[in-house]
């Protein structure tokens, strides 16, 4: 008889109800049909601490009568051991999933890295850069092992055959690599110290990069030759010898010219304001325009109503290859188009008395330490223009 009170369900019964409600079985275990759909789910009832609570122990159409009895009785088992079983489930599943973050390989931690990320990089090249730079000299050796797995050795399998010729970018993978193993730690997936950190460990292992680097300078014309030189591509037809012609009076990098966009272009005040998300430091840049640069964009102005030199397609800018294609074309092929700023540096270092500061300023590089920084209110703008012209005139003079 308290069979049949505890267990009042059937199987017969259970297929058979259709009714909205909860149908007790006994103990605490019930049929519930909810009444959106009729879904048909097994719960328990218990009391923990004084507070009601339901356990769900899993749908009908994979649970069946006897299961649910058998999971409602381990649950009452749990509760005799002080233990409450909803909370006790919710600690075994967030057990699995730290073990199984565990098992992240490297691979899928550089993407879920990147991924996140990707939106505070302010050059879109960034993420390509990364995933070749990982896909090609990390991921042969790292990629399928477990982030939590890789140690000292794995970094240097990694390193030392790339470490003495090709340095650059060996340090660059190191610096990528220690960055999403420090990614893989926060989240969890690793534990303790960053096997590819420099400092106090792999620089004990490594040489210095800069004692093994071989420096490599961009080819630059001598600053006494500029004059020449400058007689001699304003004879050059073409939007590329215009935009080559611009970088050269401006010292601006080729990636701020070929970027460059009419609003930014201010000819009352004869200014080329920067923005911040096209400049290396990402910091707004103002480049004071000599009449040489100016007479160039107004010759532009109508060509593009977007680019200050548009490419072939629509709405994007010349190629990256054309001003170096120019040079070629000039039978110059043993220039670089950012050699130029070199020429321009040593010109104003060694051909001139403009300020240091001004000269560095114009080439948009940081000056100072950090403190100096950050007292630094101004960017010597008037004596950049007056050093400007100065280059110009130099730029436009044959000697």
């Amino acid at each position: 008889m308290a069979r049949r009170v505890a267990e009042r369900l059937n199987a017969m019964t259970v297929a058979r109800l259709k009714k909205p409600g909860r149908y007790p079985d006994g103990r605490g275990l019930y049929l519930q049909i909810k009444p959106d759909g009729g879904a048909r789910s097994w719960i328990l009832r218990y009391e923990r601490d004084g507070r009601e609570r339901f356990m769900g122990l899993g749908p009908t159409h994979t649970v069946g009568l006897a299961e649910a009895r058998e999971l409602a009785r381990a649950a009452r088992n749990s509760l005799l051991k002080n233990v409450d079983p909803i909370d006790a489930r919710r600690a075994e599943k967030a057990a699995q999933k730290v073990e199984a973050a565990r098992e992240t390989t490297f691979k899928a931690a550089a993407a879920a890295y990147i991924e996140a990320h990707e939106a505070g990089w302010s050059n879109a090249k960034h993420r390509q850069q990364w995933e070749h730079t990982l896909a090609t000299y990390a991921e042969p050796t790292l990629g399928k092992m477990r982030v939590r797995a890789i140690d000292a050795p794995d970094v240097l399998a990694v390193l030392e055959p790339i470490w003495r010729n090709k340095t650059e970018t060996a340090s660059r993978v190191r610096a990528r690599v220690q960055s999403v193993l420090d990614w893989a730690t926060t989240r969890g997936y690793r534990e303790g110290p960053n096997p590819a950190r420099w400092k106090g460990h792999l620089d004990t292992l490594l040489p210095a990069a800069e004692k093994v680097r071989t420096v490599v300078h961009h080819a630059a014309l001598p600053y006494r030759e500029i004059g020449a030189f400058g007689a001699v591509l304003r004879e050059q037809p073409g939007l590329a010898a215009r935009a080559l012609e611009f970088t050269i009076l401006t010292a601006a990098r080729t990636s701020e010219v070929l970027g460059a966009r009419w609003p930014e272009v201010n000819f009352k005040d004869r200014i080329w304001v920067v923005p911040p998300e096209r400049m290396k430091a990402a910091r707004e840049h103002r480049v004071p325009l000599a009449p040489r640069a100016v007479e160039i964009l107004q010759d532009l102005r109508g060509l593009d109503n977007v680019f200050v030199f548009p490419g072939a397609r629509p709405g994007r800018p010349l190629s990256n290859m054309a001003m170096l294609e120019q040079l070629r074309r000039m039978e110059r092929g043993d220039l670089t188009v950012h050699g130029f700023r070199s020429t321009f540096r040593d010109w104003a270092a060694e051909a001139t008395g403009h300020p240091r500061d001004a000269a560095e300023l114009a080439l948009a590089h940081t000056v100072g330490d950090a403190v100096e920084q950050a007292y630094r209110r101004g960017d010597m703008f008037a004596k950049r223009r007056a050093l400007m012209n100065d280059w110009a005139s130099a730029c436009t003079k044959k000697k």
